[in-house]
């Protein structure tokens, strides 16, 4: 098994990462057959992005806080979880982004692609779902549309729903919105396409970004999931995964 590392710069991660490589041998990230992720949720989400054309599954080692996509960080038979792991693939989302004087820009999210305002002024958004127009006037601070995995981050922290990795929707959620009048949002299936247009984008400013890149005076997003792109996150137990995931959509609720 030719095994690649992907360290966080912090320097638990970087410990970790010279204690492995005395233990097993590293291969370069084109070569192997696993990437093994050493860090928090942000080291995973930021190698998602870098080895975004790589084949090799990734299985992350929590050496962060939360560290709620990886398993925890163990130096022996480390070779043996992986032969064993359980697979769950995720596609990220793909964002299409016009800005006001018409340039054209495409970039992919694991966690969310989300739309808020720049300045004070309230971003008023018109909101289609499969061409089709849903909300003529959104008012608000912005709106997100998330995966899965991005589920249980700023969404869940907006109020969204928090999601099962392998569940096939996307959650569309509204950031303090004013009109319509305590609008919820909405959960799609992961094959529909949504577009956001800004209303009077000079006066009333929004900036898109997806995970980590920003597009600032947008006029236009449209949002897919990119299907032809797939990337494999490994777990150690997907039950104990699973009821991570249900401890976190039933934290309010009382037994």
């Amino acid at each position: 098994m030719k095994i690649a590392f992907h360290a966080s710069r912090k320097l638990r991660a970087q410990n970790a990462l010279a204690e492995l490589k005395n233990h097993y041998q590293s291969a370069p990230p084109e070569e192997a057959d696993v990437i093994v992720v050493l860090g928090g949720d942000g080291s995973m989400l930021h190698a998602l992005h870098h080895y975004i054309d790589y084949q090799a599954p990734l299985f992350g080692m929590n050496l962060g806080t939360l560290g709620f996509l990886l398993n925890d960080y163990k130096i022996k038979k480390l070779q043996e979880r992986i032969a064993s792991a359980a697979h769950f693939n995720i596609h990220p989302l793909k964002m299409e982004a016009i800005d006001k004087d018409g340039n054209k820009s495409k970039h992919y999210a694991f966690n969310e692609v989300s739309l808020l305002r720049e300045t004070h002024a309230s971003a008023k958004l018109k909101v289609h779902v499969n061409d089709k127009l849903r909300i003529k006037d959104l008012v608000c601070d912005g709106v997100m549309v998330s995966t899965p995995m991005g589920s249980t981050a700023y969404n869940s922290s907006a109020g969204g729903p928090i999601l099962q990795l392998d569940a096939n929707v996307m959650p569309i959620t509204p950031i303090s919105p004013f009109r319509p009048r305590h609008w919820p949002g909405a959960v799609v299936s992961n094959k529909c396409k949504i577009k956001f247009e800004v209303f009077k984008p000079n006066e009333r400013p929004v900036s898109a970004t997806a995970d980590t890149t920003e597009i600032r005076d947008v006029r236009e997003v449209n949002i897919q999931v990119a299907k032809r792109i797939t990337k494999t996150l490994m777990f150690d137990d997907a039950e104990s995964l699973r009821e991570r995931i249900f401890r976190e959509q039933f934290a309010g609720g009382q037994c």
